[in-house]
């Protein structure tokens, strides 16, 4: 069961950013499993369950990012990650093209919310088509997330604006890709607390409607054989 992380990780996470090397990191790997990745996996045991246990007919699966980054990817960055991420969502082939429930520490803050890491083109024609054809249903959506004072909006634009079905969901219709609901706090008591999975899973819940709603745009046609 999550316990809260220590402070001691912010100090860890700083350390590999500045000293992103095999010769400093594995002396700490004790360390980096105890004050990072160990609670990392508790907190995705207890934000699963409990979201889980709720909502059972999602089908939902969870990970936790490794520290390690891709070999080839690297780009002349050192071999780690100074942060990590879980993740829990619905089974795909490429869960990163899929609506994800996330939360992210990392050396400066901690983040949660809903969106993708990398939505395809054709998903994002296929909800811009959904707009067009029944726009009161994202609008509702819009309303509520609107109301809410947690989460924001964050994405890539298009650079010349495309014509939306109602001034509401301009903002919705001009995402060019990926796209988040997104919560980005400094580091705070709560981060160090037990009773962080609550907080978070009271959060997410308020997304839910969005979740399903996006879940789903896979299923649509294709706009582009229209």
């Amino acid at each position: 069961m999550f316990q809260g992380f220590e402070p001691a990780v912010v100090d860890f996470m700083w350390g590999i950013r500045f000293n992103n090397s095999r010769e400093w990191f594995e002396p700490r790997k004790a360390e980096y499993k105890e004050i990072f990745e160990a609670p990392m996996k508790e907190l995705c045991r207890d934000l699963y369950t409990g979201f889980t246990d709720k909502h059972p007919d999602l089908g939902m699966v969870s990970r936790v990012s490794r520290i390690y980054r891709d070999a080839r990817r690297l780009f002349g960055r050192g071999p780690y990650k100074d942060h990590l991420w879980l993740t829990i969502s619905q089974p795909a082939e490429r869960w990163a093209c899929q609506p994800v429930f996330w939360f992210e520490l990392g050396p400066e803050e901690y983040s949660f919310g809903l969106g993708y890491w990398m939505a395809q083109a054709l998903t994002m024609a296929k909800f811009r088509a959904r707009m067009d054809r029944d726009p009161k249903v994202m609008e509702k959506l819009a309303r509520a997330v609107n109301k809410q004072d947690t989460f924001r909006l964050r994405g890539e634009t298009f650079k010349r604006p495309r014509e939306a079905p109602s001034k509401l969901l301009e903002p919705w219709y001009n995402l060019k890709g990926g796209f988040s609901l997104s919560c980005a706090r400094p580091h705070d008591d709560l981060l160090w607390s037990p009773d962080l999975p609550g907080h978070i899973l009271e959060e997410w819940e308020k997304l839910l409607p969005l979740f399903r709603y996006l879940s789903t745009l896979d299923g649509d046609p294709d706009p582009r054989e229209n």
